[in-house]
């Protein structure tokens, strides 16, 4: 087992899995177009189970449905940021810029403390108002909040895989802080890999 520094559970290396973990680790690199299996999904790689509901909500969020995925980047990007956790958000600033998204956006989400602080049109503006409260204080939010967005022009489809998109998100970094490993490593693998040199036509899916 390999135990990265102030992680608190045990991360299984890949060299090191066998059975049903060795198989859905192959599922992990499959549902992400990598070579490797990221740290987040290894983060329950000690509970199989749990790694495997956790690789269905990646494959459902990422892989499937009717928002752009260079909106689903963003939601998952800006709502790491609004958790605080660099990590995610340098995981999902590299593949916002994969799929079309600008340096400049990434550049801005890394330092913007509201969605009215990014270069982005006030459709998407209304959206990620909304994916923030939801975040912040999902409670308060109301039917007017909802209108808003369904007069911006989403559609309540929409809607919902943003919602789950966020929620995964409000999820996910969680168990990265709480568990250790965004407080101690940065910046995670995927972070620092090399952008395509067409990134709007690269296909990776996303992991952390």
């Amino acid at each position: 087992m390999d135990v990265n520094s102030g992680v608190r559970v045990p991360l299984i290396d890949e060299a090191d899995a066998t059975g049903r973990l060795a198989e859905l680790y192959e599922r992990a690199k499959k549902v992400t177009s990598l070579d490797f299996v990221p740290d987040m999904f290894r983060l329950v790689s000690s509970k199989p189970e749990l790694l495997e509901t956790m690789l269905a909500g990646y494959n459902g969020v990422f892989n499937h449905g009717n928002l752009p995925r260079q909106t689903r980047e963003l939601i998952s990007a800006w709502t790491s940021k609004v958790n605080q956790c660099p990590y995610c958000v340098g995981t999902h600033n590299f593949f916002l810029q994969v799929f079309g998204g600008t340096e400049e956006l990434a550049h801005a989400i890394e330092a913007a403390d509201s969605p009215d602080d990014l270069p982005v049109d006030e459709r998407t503006r209304v959206l990620l108002r909304l994916v923030t409260k939801l975040s912040r204080s999902a409670y308060r939010i109301t039917d007017e909040d909802w209108q808003v967005a369904l007069d911006a022009g989403w559609t309540t489809d929409d809607l919902l895989e943003a919602f789950f998109c966020a929620a995964l998100f409000n999820f996910i970094t969680r168990l990265v802080d709480g568990l250790g490993l965004g407080t101690t490593v940065t910046r995670s693998r995927i972070s620092q890999q090399e952008l395509p040199d067409d990134s709007s036509s690269a296909a990776p899916a996303a992991g952390d």
